[in-house]
């Protein structure tokens, strides 16, 4: 479990976060969504021990994720947003970087780009940064980490490879794996992710699975706008309205209308949810 207690982080003068606590359990798939500058790469980095709290904790199975040690690094795998392109060819760079991950197999690796429809054997140098992106993913998920940290995952990514990586992402989840997809495009992962997490500046709007949401809130699909609604949002034929769900009743969420209603309504979100 990926554990954040009381934890300060900031930049210089400028901070990020203030006294916030998170807990990351095994076998989900969570979504990390914020707006720009909250701090969402910057959690991620804090977890796979890049950056270091300024007060509080954050643990990794209970050991600080700061000290680095080999038996905690090799359980974390982070893709960056902005990451580096390896040289060579990706077959070469996932031998490299196998012996320090004791569960790397490297039949999954290739069984991995056969579904990304990447070539494992071409240089990293001739790729499009789509297929780059493919090859990563696909050596991520050979590792057979306990967590695997992506940023944006979908960035660069083409319609039919934004379908691909879904699938396999669903299919390479298991219950001892967490899988945490910091990401703007919440639409590439929206049947993917849960449960979701809202940062806010300072603090964490909500945290909380689909069940939890559709307890709490219900998204009525309809011709007219509800004015004692939450939040109210124009879609084709008429309108979205997310309102107090008092009784339970089942609604799809929307993650763009939920996440709008969040920054709407953030004291009432965070005391309907806490």
């Amino acid at each position: 479990m990926i554990t954040i207690s009381n934890l300060d982080f900031g930049y210089k003068s400028q901070p990020v976060f203030k006294n916030i606590s998170l807990s990351f359990e095994k076998g989900n798939i969570y979504g990390l969504l914020g707006e720009n500058g909250v701090g969402k790469t910057s959690l991620l980095k804090l977890i796979s021990g890049l950056q270091k709290p300024s007060f509080g904790s954050c643990t990794v199975d209970d050991i600080e994720a700061f000290n680095r040690w080999p038996e905690t690094l090799q359980k974390i795998f982070f893709i960056s947003e902005d990451f580096a392109i390896p040289e060579g060819t990706p077959i070469n760079n996932v031998r490299e970087l196998g012996v320090f991950y004791p569960n790397y197999d490297e039949k999954l690796f290739f069984e991995l780009c056969r579904e990304m429809e990447v070539d494992p054997q071409r240089k990293y140098a001739e790729m499009s940064f789509g297929q780059q992106k493919k090859c990563l993913i696909a050596t991520a998920l050979s590792f057979n980490t306990d967590y695997l940290l992506l940023d944006e995952p979908t960035n660069g990514l083409d319609i039919p490879s934004k379908t691909l990586f879904r699938q396999v992402i669903a299919k390479h989840a298991t219950d001892n794996r967490t899988i945490i997809i910091s990401t703007h495009q919440v639409k590439d992962v929206e049947n993917l992710i849960d449960p979701i997490i809202i940062l806010d500046h300072d603090e964490v709007l909500l945290k909380a699975s689909f069940r939890e949401i559709t307890d709490k809130l219900y998204f009525d699909y309809g011709t007219e706008k509800d004015d004692t609604a939450l939040y109210s949002e124009m879609i084709p034929g008429g309108y979205v309205n997310v309102i107090r769900n008092p009784e339970g009743l089942d609604s799809k969420v929307s993650i763009e209308v939920l996440f709008n209603t969040v920054m709407k309504n953030k004291q009432t979100i965070k005391q309907l949810f806490n």
